[in-house]
């Protein structure tokens, strides 16, 4: 017993633990509710219950949306766990470039940037430059590993944002060109999510039974 309490309560994992997450996570819970109030007025029930809980909604509503960020989130957290951990080199640079874009394009999902705080052309900006980045840089690594997930993913991507700046001059309806933008992207996000899993596995060794 005396040994199972002394791996469990280790100094050094302990020091670990509560420097990387503990504090973190309680320093962010504490200055998010105290911001938000003092900046927008939130109450604390206004912060930490779901929206749909507070507007008495459906909780699928928004349903693909919500799932679209997953991809992104996912995306983001198996390129920096592959950075960090797996890859060193070009590879390395590839799936922290990766990462950045998913990041971007997850925080832009999650909270409405482009719609609601900057202009939609600035972002744009930001993901162009991040994406040339990544072709220009490991064309011949996207080559080798998925060249046809990656031009799937940027293609998608790409038409998402097109339909985006050019609805307004489409022969269509909103809601037809709203399908077609949100299909690209939820559809782009998960091909994104499938590179970024081929690149982080490429070159690893399978784990033997």
């Amino acid at each position: 017993m005396i040994q199972i309490i002394r791996q469990i309560f280790q100094p050094r994992k302990m020091v670990i633990y509560l420097s990387i997450v503990f504090v973190p996570a309680i320093a962010f819970y504490a200055l998010s509710l105290i911001g938000l109030n003092k900046a927008l007025g939130f109450t604390p029930m206004e912060v930490l219950r779901d929206l749909a809980q507070q507007t008495e909604v459906h909780s699928f509503r928004g349903f693909l949306s919500n799932i679209g960020v997953w991809f992104w989130v996912s995306s983001l957290a198996v390129a920096y766990f592959s950075a960090i951990f797996l890859h060193r080199g070009k590879k390395q640079r590839l799936l922290i470039l990766m990462g950045i874009l998913a990041s971007i394009l997850a925080t832009d999902d999650f909270f409405l940037i482009h719609d609601r705080y900057v202009n939609q052309y600035i972002c744009y900006f930001f993901y162009v430059v991040v994406a040339l980045a990544i072709l220009v840089l490991h064309f011949k690594d996207i080559i080798e590993i998925d060249g046809f997930a990656f031009l799937l993913a940027g293609g998608l991507l790409a038409g998402s944002i097109a339909t985006d700046v050019i609805q307004g001059y489409l022969p269509f309806g909103y809601e037809v060109t709203q399908i077609f933008e949100e299909g690209c992207k939820f559809v782009g996000a998960a091909s994104w999510l499938y590179f970024t899993c081929n690149v982080a596995s490429f070159g690893c060794k399978p784990i033997k039974s």
